[in-house]
């Protein structure tokens, strides 16, 4: 059987098409750049760029954004195997504005409905997704059919694996909650709730900020958010908090909280996804949580301080030089990390909050 994977992801991807002009309205953004996004997608870069194996399981429309993607993965060194076409939808694309510290919009191109929405689960490369080291999905995936019941699929065989550890491998499946509510259609909270649970039952870590822990548990405040991750399945809870920093507690009793690290904000926008491949490295290295989230709260307050996503993932030396240093650059205030798009992000990088494209 081939090596396993490091990381395989599985969910959104698309084009960003960012403004090369910050502080300036949409209306008024006479330059853009293109770039891969996707939240599961970045989070695949981020940690191919810290040198793990990864890929992403994902669909793009049969048209020239879609083969933009494949290119761009190919760059990063992320396998496109399983990166399909469907003829039916376009390539989604995503603009954005950039107003720093705090203010990034969103503007969602993903109708009539996202490719990436359309995975099938026997379409699912089964035998890769069980003995991939790292699983990585999001909420984003369980919002619509056939993609709810392709990732549960994929859950489902993940809890037929070995024990973490047991092939002498550190192994995560990891749910990043990944609230967007403009996904989701006529289902109300109570319907993505139920769903969200069933998901948890089978991931090992959960990620979310505020209020997609509020989502999937019901609970806002953060040590009682963290208890209700735990109590539907997971062993390690990662709590978000904006300018409070993260919060992560194991079920073994661990209980790391992790300040924001100081930086000039550029764009928010991609530090979360930072922060995911961040901390899948650190899951695959066996570290202990608190150095975990010290390091992905470096990788993802280095994301902050660039105007890109997949293209500002930073490489390791880049973040062990932001922890020796205490900062992501010549900072005079905290990190922003975006919340969902509606949600204006305090200034502090807490850790994934899934509000890249």
């Amino acid at each position: 059987m081939p090596e396993p994977y490091d990381v395989i992801t599985m969910g959104r991807i698309g084009v960003d098409i960012y403004p090369l002009q910050t502080g300036v309205p949409l209306a008024q953004v006479e330059t853009f750049g293109k770039f891969l996004g996707g939240s599961p997608s970045n989070v695949a870069v981020a940690a191919a760029r810290l040198g793990r194996r990864t890929a992403v399981i994902t669909r793009t429309g049969q048209d020239a954004f879609g083969d933009y993607l494949h290119q761009a993965l190919g760059e990063f060194g992320v396998d496109d195997r399983w990166v399909g076409a469907v003829a039916e939808y376009p390539t989604p694309v995503t603009f954005c504005e950039i107003f720093p510290p705090d203010d990034f919009p969103l503007y969602f191109y993903r109708q009539p409905k996202a490719p990436d929405l359309e995975i099938h689960s026997d379409e699912l490369d089964l035998d890769a997704v069980r003995a991939a080291r790292v699983f990585w999905m999001t909420g984003t995936g369980l919002c619509a059919e056939p993609s709810r019941t392709a990732t549960l699929t994929a859950l489902r065989a993940r809890g037929t694996t070995a024990p973490p550890g047991a092939d002498g491998h550190p192994r995560a499946t990891v749910f990043d909650l990944d609230w967007r509510p403009m996904f989701w259609g006529e289902e109300d909270d109570g319907a993505a709730r139920a769903h969200y649970r069933e998901a948890l039952a089978h991931a090992t870590v959960a990620v979310g900020n505020l209020d997609e822990c509020e989502i999937a548990t019901g609970e806002r405040e953060p040590h009682a958010a963290a208890r209700a991750l735990l109590d539907t399945g997971p062993e390690l809870a990662v709590v978000k908090q904006g300018p409070e920093g993260v919060l992560a507690v194991h079920r073994d009793g661990t209980t790391a909280e992790i300040p924001p690290l100081p930086v000039d904000v550029v764009n928010g926008l991609g530090a979360g996804d930072a922060f995911g491949g961040a901390l899948c490295h650190g899951l695959l290295a066996g570290w202990d949580t608190a150095h975990i989230m010290r390091y992905a709260n470096a990788a993802g307050a280095i994301v902050a301080s660039r105007l890109a996503c997949s293209s500002a993932m930073p490489f390791p030396h880049e973040v062990e030089r932001a922890l020796t240093e205490g900062t992501a650059g010549a900072a005079t205030e905290t990190a922003g990390v975006a919340e969902p798009p509606g949600t204006p992000a305090p200034p502090g990088v807490a850790g994934p909050t899934g509000a890249t494209p």
